[in-house]
């Protein structure tokens, strides 16, 4: 950790780091003996004066902001970060794309096929000679997986979707409107055509097919609320994790969250197991 850390500072961002305040990110769940080890790291080996440890769902969400689909600013939403924990760079390939319907989508391809082929052309790294592929149904099957991952694996059935929607109902029941309503994608898995469209079509008919059965269960007594399910897409999604974090460093109120080496040297590494959330700016 600590000689990738020396790479990073001093061959890539050619910085000081006893000048400048460090905002480092963290997946969810991570272990507060990983934060510790990380604030030992900054603060002894580099003497670095600040630093904070940030969640990257909630750096998501800050990207989120600049979308025309948000409203107001927020920290309330639900993060979709594609290739978290997994891959950390992922291509995005441009012939694909998030089909509405697969059985139409199967149907269209057979009906003509010359017009949705793609030809992909590449050079074998071993013999150096040109190949030629087509690309036909594999276009929308890659990313079918997010919505029925029992094509790659019978031992997986739940979709993106469901596993969502579980997500949200796991949560407090006043806060559940609010998430359904944020919906954010991150990460280079979620930059497939129409990923946000058929996303949110999905959650949605798993959303409104619960309150039907709610209201059949009562007799027609009950008449739930409709609840607005919005997935917002933006153009730093890809790399949203770090460009909420530029943006949330770039504040004033950055400085005042973050932890010192005074307060290091005062109360040792334990500190980082516990960073403030901000960011919420009016």
């Amino acid at each position: 950790m600590e000689r990738f850390m020396e790479q990073v500072i001093f061959k890539y961002l050619r910085a000081e780091p006893e000048d400048h305040y460090f905002l480092m990110t963290e997946p969810p769940l991570n272990t507060p003996e990983n934060r510790e080890y990380l604030a030992e790291i900054m603060f002894e080996s580099f003497n670095v004066p600040g630093l904070y440890i940030a969640v990257q769902a909630v750096l998501a969400l800050a990207a989120s902001w600049t979308s025309r689909q948000v409203g107001e600013r927020t920290l309330t939403g639900i993060v979709i970060d594609s290739g978290d924990g997994v891959t950390h760079a992922i291509p995005v390939e441009k012939y694909c794309y998030i089909c509405p319907d697969i059985v139409k989508e199967f149907a269209k391809y057979d009906v003509d096929p010359r017009k949705w082929i793609k030809q992909y052309t590449g050079i074998n790294a071993i013999n150096q000679k040109k190949f030629v592929i087509d690309v036909g149904y594999e276009r929308f099957l890659g990313p079918e997986i997010f919505f029925h991952p029992e094509f790659a694996n019978p031992d997986f059935m739940e979709s993106i979707s469901e596993v969502v929607d579980e997500v949200i109902q796991n949560c407090p029941i006043d806060v559940r409107r609010p998430l359904y309503k944020n919906v954010v994608l991150s990460g280079g898995s979620t930059m497939f055509r129409d990923f946000g469209r058929r996303l949110q079509r999905d959650l949605k008919r798993v959303v409104d097919a619960r309150l039907k059965l709610s209201e059949e269960l009562s007799g027609g007594r009950i008449k739930p609320k409709p609840v607005e399910v919005q997935v917002i897409t933006h153009h730093m999604q890809r790399y949203a994790v770090w460009f909420g974090g530029s943006m949330l460093a770039s504040t004033p109120e950055f400085l005042q969250v973050c932890h010192t080496k005074k307060d290091y040297e005062e109360c040792g590494p334990s500190i980082c197991r516990h960073n403030p959330v901000f960011g919420v700016m009016s």
